[in-house]
């Protein structure tokens, strides 16, 4: 069964639609570089996570140009998983890895294999997605699924989808790549920053369940 991530959360009706929904892992933006209406300041995101039950995985996703400021951010937020963006180089996503109690998932360019397999060995997962010039995801576009698919199938480590996806296409794109999990942001929205919970709910189980069973409006 494909796991499903929603990220950008701000709120925290969000945070409980999507725990309701039977999301896998949620996402909290903090501290990018690029103009956003998901990002939160880390108190917010600590409290945000603190609502979150076991057995539901919180994100911190963040772009960082050191790894001890990653570190430093995943600690105040109090989070399971910290999501890279960005810059950050091999042997600095192995320092976060070596000096964090938790999952470090690295997102990658879906059109970069060379640098997917380049990460690959030194984090617990690879987020590949349909990134901007600055390495920021929630660009709305889909990747090219079935090279994606190629570039999946070369990693030795689980691989999210990301890029594009909503609840009418998240089936095809999960038959299409057969990644571990799913990740959403964007589209799911009501607006900037605020999840329309049906739409949180039908991407959920279209993506756990392929598609044997799309649920639509």
């Amino acid at each position: 069964m494909t796991r499903a991530k929603v990220c950008g959360l701000t709120r925290e009706a969000d945070v409980d639609a999507a725990v309701d929904a039977g999301a896998d892992a949620l996402g909290f933006l903090v501290d990018v570089p690029v103009d956003s209406p998901r990002e939160i300041p880390v108190e917010r995101a600590a409290e945000l996570a603190a609502r979150v039950p076991p057995f539901v995985t919180t994100v911190l996703v963040t772009m960082q140009e050191t790894p001890g400021r990653a570190l430093g951010l995943a600690a105040d937020a109090g989070v399971d998983a910290i999501q890279l963006h960005g810059g950050l180089g091999v042997g600095d996503l192995a320092y976060v890895k070596a000096n964090f109690d938790g999952a470090l998932l690295a997102a990658v360019d879906a059109a970069n294999p060379e640098e997917a397999a380049r990460v690959a060995g030194v984090v617990d997962a690879v987020l590949l997605d349909s990134l901007d010039a600055a390495g920021a995801g929630g660009t709305g576009e889909t990747a090219d699924w079935p090279a994606t698919a190629d570039v999946a199938r070369d990693l030795d480590v689980p691989v999210l989808l990301a890029g594009g996806l909503t609840p009418d296409n998240v089936a095809e794109a999960v038959g299409v790549v057969a990644p571990y999990g799913v990740d959403v942001a964007s589209g799911v929205e009501a607006r900037g920053g605020e999840k329309d919970n049906d739409a949180v709910r039908r991407f959920v189980r279209n993506a756990e369940h392929g598609d044997a069973e799309v649920v639509t409006p």
